[in-house]
């Protein structure tokens, strides 16, 4: 009598989940894409993330303390190619921000010296006397 109401308890869950699980299912649909459309997508996304990142305020400010133009900046991302441009916004995706570099150093250092005090090598951190 135990084994079957374990047995039963084990199928009701079982098929509670099965019920519950069919709503979610959702079927795929297919067609046929234009290799056009696809590279005409790929490189308005790669224009729109580059001019976003553009039109920062101190993305502005550096260009044209280096003298040049928004209108100019405009022209040349125009003419890239396509394949140039996706390579120009996957970098100014991933660029790190200034000052990254910087902290990297300092934090690698801080771990270093935290590592050789945990050691006993060295003792850069001395304890003051207890009064």
């Amino acid at each position: 009598m135990i084994h079957s109401s374990a047995w039963r308890a084990a199928s009701v869950a079982v098929l509670s989940m099965a019920l519950i699980n069919v709503g979610f299912v959702r079927s795929a649909q297919a067609a046929i894409v234009d290799t056009g459309a696809l590279i005409a997508t790929d490189r308005n996304a790669d224009l729109a993330s580059i001019r976003t990142q553009l039109d920062r305020a101190d993305v502005r400010a550096q260009l044209e303390k280096m003298g040049v133009s928004a209108t100019n900046v405009e022209q040349r991302v125009a003419a890239l190619s396509d394949s140039e441009l996706h390579t120009l916004a996957q970098d100014m995706q991933h660029a790190p921000a200034g000052g990254d570099g910087v902290l990297a150093v300092l934090g690698v250092v801080f771990l270093v010296l935290l590592v050789l005090q945990l050691v006993g090598v060295i003792d850069v951190f001395k304890r003051a006397p207890h009064r």
